[in-house]
């Protein structure tokens, strides 16, 4: 066997450059999967508020796909509304019930953190029950991927957009939904800058006030 000091620099050089890739790709993948994996609850929650909403509003659903690994995550299939206003309704229910379901679940997470010995700390944090830490694990876990998969797509945003354009002179009161359209577009733009993120904290925020817990 050759020793690995013996080698010509250009195969070192190859050698590392390939494993190198190699640990990138891994991780990579690594990471995309455990995204995925954290995304599910509120991909799930963001796909059935669409299903309601159609149901709500009487329009048929042909295909639901509460959550995959691939692009996109999940989707909803249905009728083309006769309506404005069910567009708009099954437009903007993910972003309705996402930020309801994500702020009980914080909720419940302030009364967990509740029980912990004062002052909470790491400390009395590793002290407590399994189940403690197990439910309290839980309900972050359903806040912070629910409330991130709150806002409404592009897709939804495009489709209000198509609406409005066809309906406004029959319907001017349609001009009353632009603004939601251009939130919509704007929030997809910032969730590169983590709005989403911080909307979700904000709601976190929102519930330990609620509670009557101070986060300093």
């Amino acid at each position: 066997m050759v020793p690995f000091e013996s080698l010509p620099l250009s195969l070192v050089i190859i050698f590392l450059a390939v494993a190198l890739t190699f640990t990138v790709i891994g991780i990579g993948t690594i990471c995309w999967v455990v995204v995925q994996l954290f995304s599910i609850p509120g991909v799930v929650v963001h796909e059935f508020a669409h299903e309601s909403a159609c149901r709500l509003v009487g329009v048929r659903v042909l295909e639901v796909v509460y959550f995959q690994l691939g692009d996109p995550a999940g989707y909803v299939r249905h009728e083309q509304p006769a309506r404005y206003r069910e567009t708009f309704v099954i437009c903007v229910a993910p972003f309705l019930v996402n930020t309801a379901v994500a702020l009980v679940a914080f909720v419940g997470l302030t009364l967990v953190v509740g029980t912990l010995e004062e002052p909470a700390s790491l400390e009395s944090v590793l002290s407590a029950p399994q189940q403690t830490l197990l439910a309290g694990f839980g309900l972050a876990w359903l806040g912070l991927s629910v409330g991130m998969a709150a806002f409404p797509s592009t897709g939804d945003a495009n489709q209000l957009w198509t609406r409005s354009r066809l309906e406004w002179k029959r319907s001017p009161l349609v001009l009353l939904g632009l603004p939601v359209v251009a939130v919509i577009y704007l929030a997809n733009v910032l969730s590169w800058l983590w709005a989403d993120v911080l909307y979700t904290l904000g709601l976190l925020v929102l519930a330990f006030s609620l509670v009557g817990i101070s986060l300093g």
